[in-house]
């Protein structure tokens, strides 16, 4: 099962990264803050967001006339379980290389 290539775009970009990275590590933010900390302007954070919310890995609530942005870590467990399954295919690879390595010195 390869993970949804919308998912890896999206993640490929560093403002989108950061902005995903401070969230999980920080909790919910309001625009605004996210906004100070990424070094872009407004319109550009709320692109990225929105980016971000289109592949599931933000969420966002409005509270007044402000909108507040949390972090959907499970969203990357399609990339979680492709990476353990390419560990375990490439481990399979290698001992086998191995094998056939040791088998051509004796």
């Amino acid at each position: 099962m390869s993970p949804a290539p919308d998912l890896f775009r999206c993640l490929a970009d560093p403002t989108r990264r950061a902005i995903f990275e401070r969230l999980c590590r920080d909790g919910e933010q309001p625009v605004t803050l996210i906004t100070a900390a990424a070094g872009v302007s407004q319109p550009a954070v709320s692109k990225h967001l929105g980016q971000l919310k289109a592949v599931g890995l933000v969420a966002d609530r409005q509270t007044g006339r402000q909108t507040y942005y949390s972090p959907r870590p499970a969203a990357l467990a399609s990339i979680t379980d492709w990476t353990h399954e390419m560990a375990g295919f490439w481990a399979a690879r290698m001992d086998r290389l191995d094998d056939l390595l040791s088998r051509m010195d004796q």
